[in-house]
């Protein structure tokens, strides 16, 4: 009897131990993410050089294709904040549905936080006139922020058997509306950029809470969604390798010759910026939301009704 006893409560401990190191690792994604933003005002907002590259792009968005332009346009005008409310009121329903309070709540923290940060920085930050192109602070982008922080609310909230799904038309949504702001010179890439990065940070920190709160209960960490996974890989990896060389040849150029690359250029690379951005903010989110399955008394996943929904997704 004293052995059986003692497996349980051996079980726990080692469950707590488990489950206080993953809150720990989300609330330093939460930390990384938010010295991330900082970085990026600092490279693109406060250097004339981040503020010469970073106009350039946006004022080379000369993109005239009718399919390219119609695409772009009605994802501004569809991202209203009604429609985003509304989303918003679907993810707290889903939570209360599925009887997860704490993912409600810690939904309605990420997107109110993330949106509440943007505007009061983009309020209270300054943007020296280094580039010669005066304009007010835009930093960083209120409708990227948004859209990616709805995203995450609902990644967060909805079974994990489809959540793969939701985070790949999730990014593509966000791309399209992060590339559609710089399009419409309402924003820079460092905005939208940094835009994401806030979202990642509020998104880690509401994960965090999330486990806090089941830290005791006995799991195995779930494996992400492989096919997102991999093509948030794929698609970062090769967008990322693009915007390093556009941008470094916008840079380059800059210093050499200011009308060497063409402004489509420079957009384009800009476009593959804010792609491998997104990318890399979701892999790193469905990784954080994967969760926990639940496991049996020794230690094997449970595969069965349980399995369906995870401890702390």
């Amino acid at each position: 009897m004293t052995a059986l006893a003692s497996r349980p409560a051996k079980q726990e401990t080692a469950a707590a131990g488990r489950g206080l190191t993953h809150v720990f690792a989300h609330a330093f994604v939460s930390v990384l993410a938010a010295v991330g933003v900082a970085l990026v005002y600092y490279a693109c907002v406060r250097t004339p050089l981040g503020q010469s590259v970073d106009t350039l792009v946006m004022r080379g968005a000369d993109v005239q294709h009718p399919k390219i332009v119609g695409v772009l346009d009605r994802a501004l005008n569809g991202t209203t904040l009604v429609s985003l409310v509304a989303v918003c009121l679907v993810a707290a329903t889903i939570g209360v549905i599925r009887r997860r309070a704490d993912l409600a709540i810690a939904a309605a923290v990420l997107v109110l936080g993330a949106n509440a940060s943007t505007q009061l920085l983009k309020m209270r930050l300054p943007r020296p006139d280094l580039d010669g192109f005066p304009a007010p602070n835009s930093f960083p982008s209120g409708h990227t922020a948004a859209a990616a922080s709805v995203a995450f609310a609902l990644i967060l909230v909805l079974p994990f058997a489809i959540r793969g799904t939701v985070a790949l038309a999730g990014a593509a949504y966000v791309t399209i509306i992060a590339i559609a702001t710089v399009w419409a010179e309402w924003h820079r890439p460092s905005d939208t950029v940094a835009a994401l990065l806030i979202v990642l940070a509020w998104a880690a920190l509401a994960s965090a809470f999330v486990r806090a709160r089941r830290v005791r209960i006995t799991g195995v960490t779930a494996r992400p969604n492989r096919k997102a996974m991999l093509l948030f890989t794929v698609v970062g990896a090769i967008s990322a390798v693009g915007a390093l060389l556009g941008l470094g040849a916008v840079a380059l150029s800059l210093r050499l010759a200011p009308d060497l690359v063409p402004g489509r250029v420079a957009f384009a690379a800009g476009a593959a910026a804010v792609t491998a951005s997104v990318a890399a903010v979701f892999a790193v989110w469905v990784r954080l939301a994967a969760g926990d399955q639940p496991s049996s008394p020794d230690g094997a996943p449970v595969l069965a009704r349980a399995s369906s929904a995870p401890l702390s997704d």
